[in-house]
């Protein structure tokens, strides 16, 4: 038998190894996570702009009707009535003005316009559950103009109801200028009274390896010191500074895949998550392509999806037709599978398949994921399942934020 004074050598010698895990990786936070991120430039923010993005996305729905997405029929059907509800009470889950490279004003013009962006969203009645800006990099062409424009939006914003709202920081390229930037955060947190997130643009070789040859991921990650909520993938400037032609830039060339799962480990069991990115093929013009455009957002949705990515970037209106389609037919599709093995899983029912308990957690995110966009009600999860929310969340390890 081993002495206890061994044990409790092996206790004290561990027990700040397992405190600084447990910092380091605190696990998934209960907080919903948005599917999507719509860029809209700063120039482009207008009132009615939620709205406007619903009712632009049923009016091609309308227009063009639904081609052959590759996804089965009768789901499709099935949740068809879903997406138009969802486009016409809560079309956009996350707003990102965009004060960078999806920015078109004049230099002279960028302080009017992101005060004027922020004033409109200040004074609208209703906005999405996720809400930030985009300012520019911290390289030091940018540095200063970066900082003055979030400085602006987020003064324009304060006091507008909203608690929170997330800072986007592009074209990260050391870890250092993550830590720099966390002072800036806590006098602009601390200015406006909002709780401020941080999320890190994945756009740069430098991002995903540093000079020295190792992993900066998440050296990046864990220098933000808990504030940082994701990593987005920043589809074409990564390709870009790759080499990659730009006929063949997409969010599923391998180069992509390559970048995206080195942030899934980086993120895994942090609490931050890993995002994808967008296509510039955007569904607009003859209905001809504008089907095109749709067959293509679903299939790289659905494929990120498949992937372990619920969340990625929407540049346009009619993007939304396809992300909710193919998002709720996802989900829809997994929940009987996913039912049956939790409830066989609670109650210990032998059966064809023996689950443990990542996978139990893995199948309560899947419905809760579900649950959380619109594609699955409480009532239907409740009688597949036999369990209720707060049963899921304990499932899934979800913990308060």
């Amino acid at each position: 038998m081993v002495p206890e004074h061994l044990l409790a050598e092996l206790d004290a010698r561990l027990r700040p190894v397992d405190a600084a895990r447990l910092a380091a990786f605190p696990g998934e936070p209960s907080s919903r996570q948005p599917v999507h991120t719509c860029y809209v430039p700063a120039d482009a923010v207008v009132p009615g702009l939620v709205a406007g993005w619903g009712s632009a996305a049923l009016a091609a729905l309308d227009e063009h009707g639904l081609p052959d997405l590759g996804l089965d029929a009768g789901l499709v059907a099935q949740v068809l009535p879903r997406v138009r509800a969802k486009l016409a009470t809560e079309p956009v889950e996350d707003l990102r003005v965009d004060a960078e490279d999806g920015y078109r004003g004049a230099p002279d013009d960028e302080d009017g316009d992101v005060t004027a962006a922020a004033a409109v969203l200040a004074a609208e009645p209703a906005l999405p559950p996720f809400l930030g800006v985009r300012a520019k990099s911290l390289e030091e062409a940018t540095r200063r103009r970066g900082v003055r424009s979030l400085d602006l939006f987020l003064t324009g914003l304060a006091g507008a109801g909203r608690e929170r709202a997330v800072v986007t920081l592009p074209k990260v390229t050391a870890v250092e200028q993550v830590s720099a930037f966390l002072p800036v955060l806590d006098a602009l947190q601390d200015a406006t009274g909002l709780a401020l997130d941080l999320e890190l643009q994945v756009e740069t070789p430098q991002a995903v390896l540093g000079p020295d040859g190792t992993a900066t991921l998440a050296r990046m990650l864990h220098a933000g010191a808990g504030r940082v909520t994701g990593l987005h993938y920043g589809t074409y400037d990564y390709s870009a500074s790759l080499g990659i032609a730009a006929a063949h830039q997409s969010s599923d060339h391998p180069a992509a895949d390559a970048a995206k799962e080195a942030m899934q480990v980086a993120v895994a069991g942090t609490g931050a998550r890993a995002v994808d990115g967008s296509t510039n093929v955007l569904p607009v013009g003859p209905t001809a392509e504008v089907h095109a455009a749709w067959q293509l957002h679903a299939r790289l949705v659905r494929r990120a999806l498949e992937r372990g990515f619920y969340q990625g970037w929407d540049l346009h209106p009619a993007q939304l037709v396809t992300r909710y389609v193919a998002t709720y037919a996802f989900f829809r599709a997994a929940l009987p599978a996913a039912a049956a093995r939790l409830a066989a899983y609670v109650s210990r029912v032998e059966g064809g398949v023996l689950d443990e308990p990542a996978t139990a957690r893995a199948l309560a995110t899947v419905v809760l994921r579900g649950l959380d966009c619109g594609a699955l009600d409480v009532a239907e999860v409740e009688q597949a399942t036999g369990l209720d929310r707060p049963a899921l969340d304990a499932l899934a390890g979800r913990r308060p934020r």
